[in-house]
């Protein structure tokens, strides 16, 4: 054997021993996530030391409560993988209608945090909801059992295509008035990408582009904050004190770490330099502790998170499924989508927006449904695996009847 086949030889062996294909469930995405949040406790422990002591005495405020959040996530997404498939599909406009309420809701009465009006503060509950998190997971269980419904329409008609983008466009006006702009971001791309995944043709996204980006630039420079933060975008040193004061403290942090970092627990930047180190900002410090390596590994993990989950939907499209295959790519979406504006932020590929970092920011609303989403995807791969073995045995019956069959038929 030549020394080249016995490299493909090794490669196959090594992607044989690391498929799931034979397994239950997807191991890789179970990896991808916990390890995701036992970054995120280090990380948000690490950045929010300086601050709980500020605010109240204690060093480890944020970091046990962050705990508290990582194992109540954990603890609700493993009820939610019990519940079968079925069960969120019949109930996705029960569950649309729900997010809707909590969006109409948090504009009345709810906890105004920096400007911006997007908590519910629940009676003897010690933490806030955020209603636009819970709100993406409704929409995406809705649109699921939609695409479901009606896929031949979405890829002939513009009735049932704009149909969804009409759900979009109120969830949107409501998520504007809190406001949460990159909440609006990150539902109308998952809505777009599970319609295009659904194959609904590419020229009617070109027009939808073109009026959004209209509508955007109109929205921009509607209040003259907005303007602020695209300007300080394009030249964050140009007002480094001010409007680009974020974008300018977490790009030092990111010039300090350099390859392999300041050390775990020695960031200079989230000693008061950088707003929302724990939150908005957690990625700039895990720059600054642990260098560009680290920051590689944790965009590698994202990118294997949303792998697994795209293979998941496809999967599930294979063996016939399709509100479990959509519901899994509009989840891989808006992971993907809101971890690439978070890290696009803190890198200055984007200007400002209030976007936690999946799975590693601190919050409890963010962290809780995350961990539904994963629950959901496992529960999608195991329901899918499931079918696929019950209906081995019928597709080799029916091989082997057309094998005898066409046997049968050209004997003399």
């Amino acid at each position: 054997m030549s020394r080249i086949a016995r490299t493909f030889h090794r490669l196959a062996e090594i992607r044989r021993r690391l498929s799931t294909r034979d397994h239950a469930f997807d191991g890789w995405l179970l990896v991808a996530t916990f390890s995701l949040l036992l970054i995120g406790w280090v990380m948000v422990t690490s950045a929010s030391t300086e601050v709980a002591t500020s605010l109240t005495g204690n060093a480890w405020y944020f970091s046990i409560r962050h705990g508290i959040f990582v194992l109540g996530g954990v603890t609700i997404g493993a009820l939610a993988l019990r519940i079968p498939l079925a069960w969120w599909k019949a109930n996705g406009p029960l569950l649309l209608l729900i997010g809707l309420a909590l969006l109409a809701l948090v504009l009345v009465v709810g906890r105004e945090v920096n400007g911006s009006r997007r908590w519910l503060s629940l009676p003897g509950v010690p933490f806030n909801l955020q209603a636009s998190e819970v709100a993406k997971l409704c929409l995406i269980t809705y649109m699921a059992g939609y695409l479901e419904r009606f896929l031949p329409e979405v890829r002939r008609q513009w009735g049932a295509f704009l149909r969804p983008l009409m759900v979009v466009g109120v969830v949107a006006v409501l998520l504007i008035f809190e406001p949460d702009y990159g909440g609006v971001v990150v539902m109308t791309s998952c809505v777009m990408g599970m319609l295009l995944m659904a194959g609904a043709p590419w020229g009617r996204f070109l027009l939808l582009f073109v009026m959004v980006g209209l509508l955007g630039a109109v929205v921009a420079i509607a209040e003259p904050y907005r303007m602020a933060r695209l300007t300080s975008f394009v030249d964050p040193w140009a007002d480094q004190f001010a409007s680009g004061y974020q974008l300018t403290q977490a790009l030092i942090a990111f010039g300090r770490g350099h390859v392999f970092g300041m050390g775990l627990g020695n960031s200079v930047q989230k000693l008061f330099y950088l707003p929302e180190a724990h939150t908005d900002f957690v990625f700039a410090v895990l720059a600054e502790e642990l260098g560009m390596l680290g920051a590689i590994i944790v965009v590698g993990l994202f990118a294997m998170l949303v792998w697994r989950a795209m293979a998941i939907g496809r999967r599930a499209e294979l063996a016939r499924q399709p509100f479990a295959a959509y519901m899994s790519y509009g989840i891989a979406l808006v992971i993907g989508a809101q971890a690439f504006i978070n890290i696009a932020v803190s890198t200055g590929m984007l200007p400002t927006k209030g976007l936690t970092l999946p799975l590693l920011s601190y919050g409890g609303s963010s962290l809780v449904v995350s961990c539904v989403m994963v629950a959901l995807l496992l529960r999608a791969d195991i329901e899918t695996r499931e079918r696929q073995r019950q209906a081995a045995p019928t597709a080799r019956r029916e091989s082997t009847a057309r094998k005898r069959s066409n046997a049968q038929g050209v004997k003399p």
